[in-house]
């Protein structure tokens, strides 16, 4: 749900921890033609090879007919997205062999001391300002096109995260964050209300993101995780706008898994929201503030992972399937932000991190989670304990926690990047 949120004084208490982190990245682009406004086709730091060329746009365009289904209605988003609405049993999720001609999961026991209304959503998203809505029985799903996927680095790889080894620190990586996290226990879910920004992203390299993560298995291949939140990706959507989106992979992203509905995995089960699409409205400094709330919970009945958006929307769910270790539950729950740091000029990035802001500087200033919660085996929503801080690069982007009656646990976190103690 979006709040416009009033000033409470309340102090923060500084923790860094340094530990593990997941971190998950989009591709490299390769050097490629780019589409102009009028389809002409525009060459851009390469050598023109006809054969290899006309070989990659079949592979496009094969993809495109794939993944972009059958529209009942189209609406055009004021920040150029085009929305499909596309029937429910045609959506992506239901090419994949173990749900071919299955109808979506009956809906799940939502976690107990847990509110929702699930009535009138508000706008959350742009492409909902102008009135226009996807009918019952349709899904409302965010148009790939062409120039989506040259932007990445091969038709196999777009909405993927580039195939990579994970490490338990995520120095020399490229990767920096600002999170909490709790481990040791089993978890069935996590809740929490995310602070919306538009951070800067100085290259389309480079994404800043802020995100729930569910994780389950080792570091090393076997890692499971399931995530949500909003990024601002210039790769993968081709502008700034913060954009609601999912991921998953059971792989520790080498093969399995995507961004939101780009491959066969998640169930969207909603009319009213685009996974994807962007987020609107977005908080200002010193101004207005404005939260979404997202939940990631396992059916007790069925065990698929369910997302529920804003103000108890259901969104729709990972099928169980998909999943090795996820399948039983997750061993560690991570909030907070992180960036990609290409150091594409020789120096560290200027790409900011939630608000842009430190910490240090609090409400209205600094980017904030707050209500941070789990879902307990039997189904219950409870405060976070024994929880944990990581700032892995504290002088560029940091983080600060603090507990109320109003916000529970909450944090603070972000942070400009490049600055006189971030060389």
């Amino acid at each position: 749900m979006a709040y416009s949120v009033s000033h409470n004084s309340f102090s923060t208490i500084p923790l860094f921890v340094g530990f593990l982190v997941v971190a998950s990245s989009l591709a490299h682009v390769l050097s490629s033609p780019l589409m102009s406004d009028s389809g002409n086709r525009q060459m851009k730091n390469r050598t023109f090879k006809p054969a290899k060329d006309i070989q990659k746009l079949r592979r496009i365009n094969a993809y495109l007919k794939k993944i972009n289904k059958p529209a009942m209605k189209t609406i055009q988003s004021p920040d150029g997205d085009i929305i499909d609405c596309v029937l429910s049993h045609l959506q992506p999720a239901f090419d994949h062999p173990e749900l071919r001609g299955q109808k979506p999961s009956d809906p799940p026991a939502r976690p107990k001391r847990h509110n929702s209304t699930d009535a009138n959503p508000e706008n959350l998203q742009l492409w909902t300002g102008s009135g226009e809505s996807c009918p019952k029985g349709t899904v409302p799903i965010r148009r790939t096109t062409e120039k989506d996927v040259l932007r990445a680095s091969s038709v196999r790889r777009y909405g993927r995260t580039r195939r990579r080894h994970i490490r338990r620190d995520s120095t020399g990586s490229g990767h920096e964050h600002a999170v909490v996290f709790v481990n040791g226990d089993q978890y069935y879910g996590a809740k929490a209300s995310l602070n919306v920004w538009a951070p800067h992203v100085t290259n389309e390299y480079e994404f800043s993101l802020s995100q729930i993560w569910i994780i389950s298995g080792s570091f090393g291949n076997d890692l499971n995780t399931i995530e949500a939140g909003w990024q601002v990706s210039p790769e993968l959507y081709g502008d700034i706008y913060p954009r609601f989106f999912t991921y998953w992979t059971t792989d520790a992203y080498r093969a399995t898994g995507c961004y939101n509905l780009l491959c066969s995995g998640f169930v969207q089960t909603t009319n009213k929201i685009a996974i994807g699409a962007a987020i609107s409205p977005i908080s200002s400094y010193n101004g207005r503030l404005f939260d979404i709330d997202i939940m990631v919970w396992k059916d007790p009945k069925h065990g698929h992972w369910w997302l529920e958006f804003g103000s108890g929307l259901l969104v729709g769910y990972w099928p169980a399937f998909l999943f090795s270790h996820l399948r039983s539950h997750a061993n560690m729950i991570q909030f907070g932000g992180e960036i990609v740091n290409t150091r594409s000029s020789g120096f560290h990035t200027s790409t900011q991190m939630g608000s842009g802001h430190f910490a240090e500087e609090g409400f209205g200033k600094a980017a904030y989670f707050r209500n941070l919660q789990t879902v307990d085996w039997d189904n219950n929503l409870l405060p976070l304990t024994n929880l944990h801080l990581l700032a892995d690069h504290s002088d560029c982007y940091d983080i600060r926690q603090g507990r109320n009656n109003v916000w529970g646990n909450y944090f603070y976190y972000g942070g400009p990047g490049r600055n006189v103690r971030c060389p």
